[in-house]
């Protein structure tokens, strides 16, 4: 199976660093450290990927195409603008309000392909064949997990000091597999993943991916109901472990977000802290900690009660 090299990130930061924003840190607690990535172009990590995807190959003259929960379908939008690209997004009847806004904002069609992420993949699939579109796939493809593995190359060269672990949502796998590409043991990468909702836990567990059922308050962030098969061949070798976590969990991780730092992060972007709040993740004594902040693309009518309860 085709593995995603160094060398392809650093590739990838070459090609896509004049698109994108570089993301800063934030001191949360001593030995750990907050990068916030929900402040990428488009709200989320997924513009590295997609940047990526369509500067690393020609499009046709159909355009690209792209099932989404939303963050990705954002991204390929605002990516397919900025190349003056037709893009067409599928995504599902659970997609974020905010998020669809914002795909329509960037100019793509947004066409709802389903009551899950799994239906939006295969109305995708089915247009793609009809019409020679470029499927820009949001995790398991090589170009758009050298594109998020930029998140950790880009973060090696601003941190103070040597990360010893780094704890990152994970949706379909796209991102901690960049993630663990880059760093190739050298740091820890650790994933977390809702308790309803965790297809690379399961494919750990089974030695491949496996379909798991999918009901989450982050589901249309980290709803994929299997992992990426180049995800999982990569987390077998340099991913240490997937944490489950609660949903209330990551609604109190949104909560502190906004409290102490006024972060509106959307709940697949606070998933990761939410697992050192709740002990999912206990670090040792001294160890340094890196958690990624993904994702901030929700609803203010969303936030208010939220953090207002």
């Amino acid at each position: 199976m085709k593995r995603v090299s160094v060398a392809e990130i650093e590739r990838a930061e070459q090609r896509i660093r004049p698109y994108i924003r570089r993301t800063p840190l934030l001191a949360y607690a001593p030995g750990v450290t907050l990068k916030l990535e929900y402040l990428q172009l488009g709200g989320s990590f997924k513009t590295r990927g997609a940047f990526n995807n369509l500067l690393s190959q020609p499009p046709p003259k159909a355009g690209v195409a792209a099932a989404s929960g939303g963050n990705h379908g954002v991204a390929v939008a605002l990516a397919a603008k900025a190349r003056g690209i037709a893009a067409t997004i599928f995504v599902p009847e659970i997609a974020s309000p905010a998020k669809v806004a914002a795909i329509r904002a960037a100019g793509a069609d947004i066409r709802i392909g389903g009551a899950r992420y799994d239906d939006a993949l295969a109305a995708c699939s089915a247009f793609v064949a009809a019409t020679g579109a470029l499927d820009v796939h949001a995790y398991d493809s090589v170009a758009t997990i050298a594109g998020q593995g930029t998140v950790a190359l880009e973060w090696d060269a601003q941190a103070d000091a040597e990360l010893d672990t780094v704890l990152v949502a994970v949706g379909g796998g796209g991102l901690i597999a960049g993630l663990a590409a880059w760093w190739r043991g050298s740091v820890q990468v650790v994933g977390v993943e809702p308790e309803g909702s965790c297809a690379l836990h399961a494919a750990m567990r089974a030695g491949k991916p496996v379909d798991v059922e999918v009901n989450s308050i982050a589901a249309d962030s980290l709803g994929a109901k299997r992992a990426g098969s180049l995800a999982v061949a990569i987390a077998d070798t340099s991913v240490e472990r997937v944490v489950l976590i609660a949903d209330a969990a990551i609604v109190d991780a949104q909560r502190t977000l906004w409290r102490d730092f006024r972060i509106a992060a959307e709940p697949g972007g606070a998933a990761a802290l939410a697992a050192l709040q709740a002990g999912a993740y206990k670090p040792a004594p001294g160890e340094r900690v890196g958690v990624l902040i993904c994702g901030a693309n929700l609803a203010l009518e969303t936030l208010v009660p939220l953090v207002s309860a």
